[in-house]
C-alpha cells in the first residue's frame, strides 16, 4: 500500500512540477506568436508588442494600496516635457493604450482556446486510491488509473480514446492488459463539414484580426490626439502670454490716463481705463486656471501624478508656425475610396458583414436531421499471458435524431436572418459616417486655412491700430477708448493666429485618420507628408483669401 502512496505522491509532484511562472511565460509566448502573425498578415510586418508593465513582474500580493497612494504624494523633480517624450510617455504610461493592449491579448488568448478544442489533448486523467477494511480487520488497498485522449476534426467528427487500469493489479502480481477504447462519431447532416462545424474556430480567428486592426486604428487615433492635446496646451500658454502682456499694457494704459488727466483727460475716461485694467486681470486669472487644469488633465492621460511639475517645450509650436499649413490634397471621392480600402475600422464593418452571412448558414444547417456515422473498438479483461489483440469488442451503425422538436433552432435561425439585415444597416451606417468624415474633413480644412490667413491679417491690422492709437492719444487726436480698444482687438487678432494655426493641424490630423492614410511611426510623424493613393498633386492655394470670393446664400441653398 505504501508503495502505491509512494507512485501517487510521484504523479502529483510531476503534475504539480511546472510553475504559474511558467504557465504565464508559455500563455505569453503562444499569445505573442499569434498576434505576430495576424499583425504580418494585416500590415505586412510585425510590430513589438507587449502588456508588461512595472507592476507585472511583481508578486500581487507584495503590492499593497498604501504604496499606490503614498506614489501621489510623492513630489518630483520638474519634467522637461518635448513633444516626442510626451508622445512616448503617453504610449508608455497611459491606462487606456495599456487597457487596449490588453483587449488585444486576450482576444487571441480566447483564440488558443478555440483551437485546442481542436488538437489532440488528454481531456482527463485520473489515479484513484483508496483503503478499505474487511470485518476479519483486514486492510486492503485499492488504486486505478484512467486517461483519455480525445479530438475534435474540423469535418465536425470527434474522436476518442480511453484507457482504464487497475494498478493493485500490478501489487499483487496478476497485472492485466490496460482496458482500451476507441471511439468515432462522424455527423453526416447537421454539424458535417469544415463551413460549419469550424465556424467557431472560423470566427475566432477572424475575431483576432478584427482586434489587430481595432488596436492599430486605435493607435493612431491615440497620436494624433496626443499630438493635438499638446498643441491645445502650448496654444493656453500662447493665451496665458498674451493675456498678461495685455494686462501689463493696460496697467500702464490706466497709468497714462490717471497723468493725463489733470489737463488733457476727463475723469470718466480714467475710469474706462481701470475698468478695462479689471477686466484684463481676470481675464488673466482666468487663463491661468484654464491652463492649469488643462495641464492636469493632461497628467491624467500620461498617467503622471498630479503633483509632478511640468514644463512644455515651446519650440513644437515654433515648428509648427514654421511649417506653416502642411497641404493634404484631396478630393471627396479620392477621399472616401481610400476610406474604404485603408481604414481599419471600416473594414472590420465590411468583414463583419459577410461574418452574419456565414451564421445564417450554421444556423440553418442545425435545422436538418441529426445523422452520424459511429464506431468503436474496445479490448478489456485480457492478462499480459494470453494477450491476443484479435479478441477485440467492437460496433458500428448510423444514428438518426429526426427534427421534430426545432423551435430553438427555428428561432436561432430566424434571429441569424435578422441580424443579417441589421448588419446591412451597420454597414451602410458606417460608409455613410465615413463619407461624411472626408466632406466635412474637407470642408473644415479649408476653413481652417482661410480662417489661418484672414487672422494673420487681421493682426498686422491689430498691431498698427494699437500704434496708431498710442500716437493719436499722445497728441490728442483720439479718446483712451481707442487705445483700449486697439489693445484688446490685439490680444484677441495674437489668440486668433495661434487657434487658427492649432485648428488647421488638428483637422489635418483628423483627415488622416478618417481616410486611413496616417502613419504615427517614426519622428515627428506630425510634420510629415502621408502619401494618400490617388490624391491629386498639390496646387498651392491664394495666398490671400481675403480677396476669394464667398458663396452667395443663394448658391449655398441652392435656389
Amino acid at each position: 500500500m505504501f508503495g502505491r502512496l509512494y507512485i501517487l505522491w510521484v504523479l502529483v509532484a510531476a503534475a504539480a512540477g511546472c510553475s504559474t511562472a511558467h504557465y504565464r511565460q508559455s500563455a505569453d509566448k503562444e499569445i505573442y506568436d499569434i498576434l505576430g502573425q495576424k499583425q504580418q498578415r494585416v500590415h505586412g510586418q510585425t510590430n513589438a508588442f507587449s502588456i508588461e508593465t512595472p507592476w507585472s513582474k511583481r508578486d500581487p500580493h507584495a503590492i499593497k494600496a498604501e504604496e499606490i497612494i503614498k506614489e501621489r504624494f510623492t513630489d518630483r523633480d520638474k519634467l522637461q516635457l518635448t513633444l516626442e517624450r510626451a508622445f512616448h510617455l503617453a504610449v508608455t504610461n497611459s491606462r487606456g493604450y495599456q487597457l487596449r493592449r490588453e483587449q488585444l491579448y486576450l482576444s487571441a488568448l480566447s483564440l488558443t482556446g478555440t483551437r485546442h478544442q481542436f488538437e489532440w489533448k488528454v481531456s482527463s486523467a485520473n489515479v484513484d486510491v483508496g483503503v478499505t477494511r474487511d470485518t476479519d480487520k483486514k486492510v486492503n488497498g485499492t488504486s486505478d488509473a484512467s486517461a483519455t485522449l480525445d479530438k475534435l476534426f474540423q469535418t465536425g467528427a470527434s474522436f476518442t480514446a480511453s484507457l482504464a487500469n487497475d494498478l493493485t493489479l500490478y501489487f499483487n502480481g496478476t497485472p492485466k492488459v490496460p482496458s482500451i477504447t476507441l471511439a468515432l462519431t462522424q455527423p453526416l447532416l447537421r454539424g458535417a463539414g469544415a463551413d460549419i462545424a469550424a465556424e467557431a474556430l472560423t470566427q475566432a480567428e477572424r475575431d483576432v484580426i478584427y482586434e489587430v486592426r481595432s488596436f492599430s486604428h486605435y493607435q493612431e487615433t491615440f497620436a494624433a490626439d496626443i499630438v493635438t492635446t499638446y498643441y491645445r496646451l502650448l496654444q493656453k500658454k500662447a493665451v496665458v502670454r498674451n493675456a498678461y502682456e495685455n494686462y501689463l499694457n493696460l496697467f500702464r494704459a490706466r497709468e497714462r490716463a490717471e497723468a493725463l488727466a489733470f489737463d488733457r483727460l476727463p475723469a470718466f475716461q480714467v475710469d474706462q481705463a481701470r475698468q478695462e485694467e479689471y477686466k484684463a486681470k481676470v481675464a488673466y486669472i482666468a487663463a491661468v486656471e484654464s491652463y492649469q487644469s488643462s495641464l492636469d488633465a493632461f497628467k491624467q492621460t500620461l498617467a503622471l501624478p498630479l503633483g509632478t511639475p511640468i514644463a512644455l517645450d515651446d519650440r513644437a509650436l515654433d515648428d509648427l508656425t514654421q511649417a506653416g499649413l502642411l497641404p493634404l490634397p484631396l478630393d471627396e471621392q479620392t477621399g472616401f475610396d481610400a476610406a474604404i480600402k485603408h481604414r481599419l475600422d471600416l473594414l472590420n464593418e465590411i468583414d463583419k458583414f459577410e461574418d452574419s452571412k456565414r451564421k445564417i448558414v450554421v444556423s440553418a444547417n442545425q435545422l436538418a436531421p441529426q445523422l452520424s456515422l459511429f464506431t468503436d473498438a474496445s479490448l478489456s479483461d485480457l492478462n499480459y499471458s494470453n494477450f491476443d489483440v484479435s479478441k477485440y469488442s467492437g460496433n458500428a451503425g448510423l444514428k438518426l435524431d429526426l427534427p421534430f422538436d426545432r423551435l430553438n433552432e427555428r428561432n436561432a435561425y430566424r434571429t441569424t436572418l435578422i441580424n443579417f439585415e441589421k448588419q446591412i444597416r451597420s454597414l451602410a451606417t458606417s460608409l455613410d459616417s465615413a463619407r461624411d468624415n472626408v466632406r466635412q474633413g474637407i470642408r473644415t480644412l479649408d476653413q481652417s486655412r482661410q480662417n489661418y490667413q484672414i487672422q494673420q491679417n487681421a493682426l498686422e491690422l491689430a498691431k498698427r491700430r494699437v500704434e496708431s492709437a498710442d500716437l493719436l492719444l499722445q497728441a490728442g487726436r483720439a479718446q483712451i477708448r481707442d487705445q483700449l480698444e486697439a489693445q484688446q482687438a490685439l490680444v484677441g487678432a495674437q489668440n486668433a493666429v495661434t487657434a487658427a494655426l492649432v485648428d488647421y493641424h488638428a483637422a489635418r490630423l483628423k483627415m488622416l485618420i478618417d481616410v486611413g492614410a496616417l502613419r504615427s511611426g517614426g519622428e515627428r510623424f506630425w510634420l510629415r507628408d502621408h502619401p494618400i493613393p490617388g490624391a491629386k498633386p498639390f496646387v498651392p492655394p491664394p495666398n490671400n483669401d481675403l480677396d476669394k470670393e464667398v458663396i452667395t446664400p443663394e448658391k449655398l441653398f441652392g435656389n
